[in-house]
């Protein structure tokens, strides 16, 4: 499994509505935090390694009714502190 980080902008007033669409329906689904700044939630998935992202995030994400915009993050290693 390979991680990919997606922040998704939403329509307005939609982002809670957006993160339980998401929660409910996406099972590469993570982990979802909603953020202050340009975009309003912050998803992380986890992909099989042969999973198309670009496919994924096209057809999972962006697809959510009240999803505006979204940027996509592709990670490459994970470093975990001493506590975890």
């Amino acid at each position: 499994m390979r991680a990919i980080f997606v922040m998704v902008k939403c329509e307005m007033g939609q982002a809670y509505r957006v993160a339980q669409l998401a929660a409910d329906s996406i099972e590469e689904l993570s982990e979802l935090h909603s953020t202050s700044g340009q975009y309003d939630l912050l998803a992380k998935f986890y992909l099989d390694p042969e999973q198309d992202t670009g496919l994924f995030v096209t057809e999972k994400v962006q697809t959510l009714p009240g999803v505006k915009d979204t940027y996509t993050l592709i990670t490459f290693n994970a470093f975990v502190g001493a506590s975890g």
